[in-house]
């Protein structure tokens, strides 16, 4: 088995509703950090190109960063199924559209492992997507 990890950060707000309470609306720098995991290398002897993953990346973060992730989608209560802006729900968040954004690109054996995010230090949530998909 090969494993590759790709990172990018972004600075994004968020207030996390948790029982009946709503906390104060604050910041972090989010480092999202995602794995890449294959049995087999190809041609090339890579399980899969690290700009392929970063580009991808990049563009799923770009649209959080210097926001409030209350107000974007799928954060913001007006989204259907609306996710409260957690370490874990931005994790699957990411995870899902990585996936659908790398779709066939990505070569054939390997896929999108897991996604970390770490919104301070040793504060980190990691999301598996299941084998297959989102």
């Amino acid at each position: 088995m090969y494993e590759i990890r790709v990172e990018h950060t972004f600075s994004a707000a968020h207030a996390l509703t948790i029982g009946p309470a709503r906390e104060p609306l604050h910041g972090h720098d989010w480092r999202v950090r995602v794995t890449i995991a294959g049995p087999a290398l190809d041609a090339d002897a890579l399980l899969c190109d690290f700009h392929l993953v970063e580009a991808a990346l990049k563009e799923i973060c770009e649209s959080f960063n210097n926001t409030t992730l209350n107000d974007a989608p799928p954060f913001a209560e007006s989204s259907p199924g609306s996710i409260n802006p957690s370490a874990e729900g931005v994790a699957a968040h990411i995870a899902h559209q990585l996936i659908a954004s790398l779709g066939s690109a990505l070569p054939r054996l390997a896929r999108v492992k897991s996604v970390s995010v770490t919104e301070a230090p040793g504060c980190q949530a990691t999301y598996f997507p299941p084998e297959g998909g989102a």
